[in-house]
């Protein structure tokens, strides 16, 4: 085949599927995975490839990587999309590696891609014969395979976790498009200078399918215009969109949201307003942020600054009075205010010990001295009796009086730390300890 002809079976494709690559020299990323002595390198190698399922980012080389497997070790390469298939292609793909086996002698490998949306019955229906050997599986998911697939059929498959791509590894998947004359762009004379390579590589956040996509769509913007080279304006017009992860509910959104948490709570402004900024660069709704914020003001401030609550409440008011942007700045406030601020878990922690104790303790009595009396046959039954109104005591405090169930005893679930307002708070909780201890010895 001529070189014209070569260009124009490449030209019907995308770029991204005309540089897959056909060896493993040429797979780029993942060398936790794939370098000399690993794991699973030692499997293809060895052309006897166990069940695995690939978990990792769009564009991490999931599908690539199982039709390399599948070269490797001679098997039919069989691919469903869970999107699309269902029971019936399962059994199709099934009958069809039975059949491959008995008139060739031919192993298959199943491949399923967004193997995730398999809903249980789906997953159950290839089970049996990936425990038989009929086909050997690999799975593709972008979510968590412990939420998302079957333990029976997590225990028979190996999980190989893709990460993104670095942007070295981006850049050198771009330079070499630029350079193929057959499967690539170089054929089409249209070039690309070092620093929007470096742009390019840097804006595909990870995804090597989106940067041979943006390098398409850029060299096909220049060469419409008659240009011979990309221009810095064309880079602008293809890089316009927002690409960066974000699903608004799947792993990475939980993942996010977390790392905001921990970073307030670890006193790091900076890294809570880069967390607080990812998921409102994502589209996260600002109002389940404000909902978290207020319970990391409340779950890890507390009382060592109780303005923490305050300033937060009020940031979440301000935002639904101004809207996005202007309002966005008022969570960025209270954001920094937590992170920079004391912090105390004794409220949340005194919060959870005292809910223990009323699930474990059934509903204990009243007192009677606590009781509230608005009738006369309640004061005849004592409710009420022998209250010590506090501020009627010295220090407005009813020393050794008591208050919870008779049948509980005296408890102590809050232990003020010794930061912020809580130091002052604890000085006087010791205090009233001290006046108790003596007011029930003189008893």
């Amino acid at each position: 085949m001529s070189l014209f002809d070569n260009l124009q079976v490449a030209s019907g494709r995308p770029l991204a599927d005309r540089m897959r690559p056909q060896s493993l020299d040429d797979y780029i990323g993942q060398s936790h995975l794939l370098a000399a002595g690993k794991p699973l390198r030692q499997a293809i190698a060895s052309g006897q490839p166990h069940s695995m399922i690939f978990w990792g980012p769009p564009g991490t080389g999931k599908t690539t990587l199982a039709r390399l497997i599948a070269g490797y070790c001679d098997a039919e390469f069989i691919t469903i999309s869970a999107v699309l298939a269902g029971v019936k292609e399962v059994r199709e793909a099934v009958a069809r590696a039975k059949l491959l086996a008995q008139e060739r002698g031919r192993r298959t490998m199943l491949f399923v891609d967004e193997v995730h949306r398999f809903n249980k019955s789906q997953q159950d229906a290839f089970l049996p014969y990936v425990e038989d050997g009929t086909f050997t599986f690999i799975g593709a998911t972008t979510e968590n395979p412990s939420f998302e697939l079957n333990n029976a059929l997590l225990s028979r498959a190996r999980v190989y976790v893709l990460k993104s791509l670095e942007t070295e590894d981006l850049r050198q998947i771009v330079d070499r498009a630029l350079a193929d004359g057959i499967k690539g762009v170089a054929a089409r004379n249209v070039t690309m200078a070092e620093p929007l390579r470096d742009l390019l590589a840097e804006a595909a956040d990870g995804d090597g399918r989106r940067v041979l996509n943006l390098l398409e769509i850029a060299i096909d913007l220049a060469d419409s215009q008659g240009q011979q080279a990309v221009t810095e304006a064309d880079m602008t017009s293809v890089l316009s969109g927002s690409f960066r992860r974000f699903d608004k509910g799947g792993e990475a959104f939980y993942d996010q949201i977390s790392a905001l948490h921990k970073s307030v709570r670890g006193s790091a402004p900076d890294a809570a307003l880069y967390w607080l900024c990812r998921m409102l660069d994502g589209g996260c709704d600002p109002v389940y942020l404000m909902r978290r914020i207020v319970r990391m003001a409340t779950e890890d401030i507390g009382n060592a600054d109780p303005r923490g609550l305050e300033i937060t409440l009020n940031a979440w008011d301000s935002f639904e009075k101004l809207g996005r942007p202007e309002g966005e700045l008022a969570i960025a406030q209270a954001v920094v205010y937590l992170a920079c601020a004391p912090k105390s878990n004794a409220v949340y922690n005194a919060f959870k010990a005292a809910m223990q104790d009323v699930r474990n303790h059934g509903s204990a009595e009243v007192p009677l001295h606590l009781r509230n009396a608005p009738t006369k046959l309640m004061k005849e039954l004592d409710y009420g009796k022998a209250y010590r109104y506090a501020h009627d005591e010295p220090e407005a405090y009813a020393a050794g009086e008591t208050y919870f169930p008779e049948s509980l005893g005296e408890k102590q679930y809050y232990h003020p730390v010794d930061r912020g307002l809580e130091i002052k708070i604890a000085e006087k909780l010791s205090r009233l300890r001290v006046l108790d201890k003596q007011a029930r010895q003189k008893g």
